[in-house]
């Protein structure tokens, strides 16, 4: 292992271990009440990613929990990129491919698929594996690439990104499930659950031009994910969000999972070596409300596989 990787490696099981860069000192506590789930979220490391998903989705009560018979579901991965899983710009497709099962198995009526790609959407869809993945767990992928599908929303609490138009999935699904892959980004710093909804929206560039932190905190104000599943399998530590080889990525075999898509975020800055408040969107999030980035008073559930 080169030297850089086993550094990186290191910051990581600090976080899931609880070190000096310690989640939850509450790990062990008793059951949350604020939400009706046994945790507020769930951290685990060691294995594949689908693998780490049974494990936390179990920890939180099964699939069941969020999706009840015949509802209607969205999964919002990252997909932006034309690049294979390796290159760790997309979510790990198995770990899609495993929450769309488990959403049906819970007794979903339908379960849909999309991002609003950077590259060619089918060439996207295609190579990084999640729509193989998610056709053969019984899902659908759906175009996102034509403003049509697209539907003029207000942000009430917005300070910044007051309206913009939404996919319509989101406006028509029962349960929303964000899954996001934690990487570094040249812009934001780094990109997890609340950079992720970016691909929620037609007019990305709206955000670019004013003041990307708090444009990518109002739309969270507007709308939060019933599920936020962070996949860390492979994480890219440079070079976001693209990269530019494998070299840019380190395999960490973790993942977080939580409603709090703050909390999600801000777990997911230390596993990444960053303090939350060091990333701008996170910060803002918890000043207006959103979630908590105070991971020292939720209760975790810390697995290893």
């Amino acid at each position: 292992m080169k030297r850089r990787d086993f550094i990186l490696k290191t910051i990581g099981a600090g976080v899931f271990l609880g070190t000096s860069a310690g989640i939850g000192k509450h790990a062990t506590a008793l059951a949350s009440d604020s939400n009706g789930l046994p945790y507020d979220l769930v951290a685990i490391r060691g294995g594949g990613a689908a693998e780490m998903f049974e494990r936390g989705i179990a920890a939180l009560g099964g699939m069941e929990k969020f999706v009840q018979p015949g509802q209607s579901v969205v999964i919002k991965p990252n997909a932006s990129f034309d690049l294979p899983p390796e290159r760790a710009a997309n979510t790990n497709p198995e770990l899609v491919g495993r929450i769309v099962k488990h959403c049906l198995e819970a007794g979903a009526s339908r379960v849909r698929v999309f991002d609003h790609t950077l590259d060619n959407w089918r060439e996207c869809y295609s190579r990084s594996g999640i729509e193989k993945a998610v056709t053969e767990a019984g899902g659908q992928m759906v175009p996102a690439n034509a403003e049509r599908f697209y539907r003029e929303v207000e942000i009430p609490r917005g300070k910044r990104l007051t309206s913009t138009k939404e996919h319509e999935l989101l406006q028509d699904s029962d349960v929303y499930i964000n899954v996001p892959v934690l990487k570094h980004h040249g812009g934001a710093s780094l990109s997890v659950a609340m950079k992720n909804m970016m691909g929620n929206v037609w007019d990305r560039v709206y955000y670019h031009r004013n003041d990307l932190h708090q444009c990518i905190t109002d739309y969270a104000t507007y709308r939060k994910p019933d599920l936020n599943i962070v996949d860390a399998y492979r994480v890219m530590m440079r070079n976001g969000p693209r990269g530019t080889s494998v070299e840019d990525v380190v395999t960490m075999e973790a993942q977080v999972i939580s409603t709090d898509v703050v909390a999600a975020d801000a777990a997911s800055s230390l596993l990444f070596g960053l303090q939350p408040g060091e990333v701008g969107h996170i910060r803002i999030g918890q000043e207006m409300g959103i979630g908590t980035l105070d991971l020292e008073n939720l209760n975790i559930s810390r697995l290893r596989i």
